[in-house]
């Protein structure tokens, strides 16, 4: 079959026909394509962000987490499960590839002082983003890396409100429209879909019977504390959640009395989004590293992007069964 994979593809043209036959062709605006093999990369993988079928962070760059939501995708739709690009990937619905965000003002109540130790952290109010570009790359669900490259010239590190970024054209992360801080209400409609997180391959689907509705890379438990298999409960969905950090729990899952609270905000360790399972102290949550989902253990939570946990918990709700094989 004909695949998008090629290095180079052309430029297609069309017009629209005569209404007479003395009257001329009214010209159609050329729709460019990618004609880069990155370029196709990441037009994939915005295509499967905007199905909500992850394919991790946005870098222009094959990887494993980019054939698993193919695949998945493939599945979902009746398609031969090759996770490969094919005619039956409906690519150019992604246009344009990229837009273009000017910083706001707005943005900068969301960004400041940001420690990293804990000690430091408890003593804030909030713990914001450390920098616009943090701010950008989790709107944008991307690498810092691969929005430096969409802006040649630009020092992202000194950027500005009135400043104009090339982005990815992804559904925006808005952190300003996110709920307040408190749970979000029972949906009785999605009560029998089944969140199934598959450990070995770091991966979370959601089912409603036979159709799988979405499929996202996570990090789950690792070393002395594996996320635990067996059949869970949706206690609860907490917007905005504190999350209290005890060493001795994060090193061997028992609570000590030498512990900090840490206040709300995107470098929450537990991110943006708590959703609590009836098994103490597991759950799956947001995270203040989005870079290393997939790529790193949690300690026995399973870790989502926060771009991706928060549109997860549009199609869940408490009380749901969880499936950890």
């Amino acid at each position: 079959m004909k695949t998008f994979t090629t290095l180079a593809m052309t430029v297609l043209f069309s017009s629209a026909a005569a209404l007479a036959q003395d009257e001329p062709a009214e010209p159609a605006v050329a729709r460019a394509v990618p004609v880069m093999e990155r370029d196709v990369t990441t037009q994939l993988q915005i295509f499967l962000d905007q199905q909500l079928f992850g394919p991790g962070k946005i870098d222009g760059r094959p990887g494993e987490f980019v054939t698993k939501a193919l695949k998945r995708y493939q599945r979902a739709n009746a398609l031969p499960e090759t996770g490969k690009i094919d005619e039956n990937i409906p690519l150019d619905t992604v246009f344009p590839l990229y837009l273009i965000y000017t910083i706001q003002e707005g943005d900068l109540q969301f960004v400041g002082d940001s420690p990293t130790q804990p000690a430091e952290q408890a003593k804030k109010k909030y713990l914001p983003y450390s920098s616009l570009l943090e701010f950008l790359t989790e709107r944008f669900h991307c690498a810092p890396e691969f929005l430096a490259k969409l802006n040649k010239g630009v020092n992202l590190e000194k950027i500005k409100p009135g400043d104009a970024v090339r982005v990815p054209n992804v559904e925006p992360f808005k952190i300003e429209e996110l709920p307040k801080q408190g749970f979000l209400p029972e949906n009785l409609e999605y009560k029998k879909r089944l969140i199934t997180v598959h450990r070995a391959e770091k991966m979370l689907d959601l089912t409603e019977g036979d159709k799988l509705i979405a499929s996202l890379p996570i990090t789950p438990g690792g070393g002395k504390l594996q996320t635990p298999a067996g059949k869970w409960t949706i206690l609860g969905i907490a917007t905005a959640p504190t999350f209290r950090w005890d060493k001795s729990v994060l090193e061997t899952g028992k609570r000590s009395d030498n512990f900090y609270n840490l206040p709300a905000g995107p470098n929450n360790p537990v991110g943006v989004l708590w959703c609590g399972l009836n098994k103490p102290g597991i759950g799956i949550h947001g995270t203040n590293n989005p870079q290393t989902i997939g790529r790193a253990a949690s300690h026995g939570c399973m870790r989502v992007a926060n771009w991706d946990i928060v549109r997860l918990s549009k199609l869940i709700t408490k009380g749901m069964t969880v499936v950890i094989e």
